[in-house]
């Protein structure tokens, strides 16, 4: 089987694209593992839905002080947001700006093999999409869930759009989106990585994200050279926003979303909720959900703005 691994060579270049357009038809999930959903493995009762020490309050007291079918339904509800995430990121901002490089708004992305694998990756992100919705029907189905909070809008979706109407000029929030997929694009293997490596909650939810982020290794390579095109293309004003915004976009990628935690605790009956997550939010190093930032720092290193990104990308 492929791995991720083998798509994230440091040296991307035109050829490498055209390897990656070529391997598509054998290495893209939506041709290769279909099988997976249509016959997903025997969903464990007793394991959870999703792994409790990423929850923002796994060690508070009066989150421990909980019944253990309140924390099984918190862990329900948790995987059921953590696929939220994933496809609002996916519908609502990388597959409109995938179709904004394909019908030319953003010049520079001229090229044949450049278009076929952005096209590629826009079919596969259709597919992720499909795949983490069967995944989220199939716990309400063993669950039991007929019920669910209202969640709001994801954190990275919310900041896109505060950002975007800050702005007069439609080139500046096309640009935003840009950004905010490149980053997306780039840096979604982290996110899908907290859960595609556990060993302690259900196979499927595990094998969901693990299958994504094989597509997704990919897509990191195509974003970085579609950058590389683009950014060349851009006047002055442009290259200026681009870096200027580029840690925004990153922030609001990895950022832990407080907003969508009361409402789950409330569902699930756990008593100070809001109290609960504002000690969290007051906890040093809370805020980061997601701490890996090696794709963004190969990108800005291609690009040699390195000098001119406002956040800490960590060393090499």
């Amino acid at each position: 089987m492929t791995t991720a691994d083998e798509y994230t060579e440091p040296g991307i270049g035109p050829s490498t694209l055209r390897r990656l357009a070529a391997s598509w038809p054998r290495r893209a999930t939506v041709r290769t593992d279909m099988a997976h959903l249509a016959n997903p493995e025997t969903y464990l009762p007793e394991l959870p839905d999703y792994p409790e020490q990423l929850l923002p309050f796994a060690d508070h007291p009066a989150y421990l002080d909980t019944s253990p079918q309140q924390r099984q339904q918190v862990l329900t509800l948790a995987w059921l947001v953590y696929n939220e995430r994933v496809i609002a990121t996916e519908e609502y901002v990388a597959n409109p700006t995938f179709a904004m490089i394909m019908h030319g708004v953003y010049p520079g992305a001229d090229r044949h093999d450049l278009r076929q694998a952005v096209q590629q990756a826009h079919i596969d992100e259709v597919w992720h999409t499909y795949m983490h919705m069967m995944a989220m029907e199939r716990t309400r189905q063993e669950r039991g869930v007929t019920a669910e909070p209202p969640y709001p809008h994801t954190i990275t979706l919310r900041r896109l759009l505060a950002a975007q109407d800050q702005l007069p000029e439609r080139w500046e929030r096309d640009l935003l989106s840009l950004l905010w997929t490149t980053v997306a694009e780039i840096s979604v293997n982290a996110y899908l990585e907290l859960l595609s490596r556990d060993t302690t909650i259900q196979p499927m939810h595990a094998l969901v994200p693990r299958l994504h982020a094989r597509d997704e290794a990919a897509h990191g390579s195509i974003m970085v050279e579609v950058i590389k095109e683009l950014y060349v293309h851009m006047n002055a004003d442009q290259r200026n926003r681009f870096t200027t915004s580029l840690p925004d976009a990153l922030n609001a990628f990895v950022a832990q979303d407080y907003d969508v935690w009361p409402a789950i605790l409330d569902f699930a009956g756990v008593d100070q909720s809001r109290e609960i997550v504002e000690d969290c939010k007051r906890a040093a190093g809370g805020d980061l959900l997601v701490r890996d930032f090696s794709g963004v720092r190969r990108l800005v290193r291609e690009l040699q703005i390195s000098d001119r990104i406002d956040f800490d990308l960590g060393a090499e």
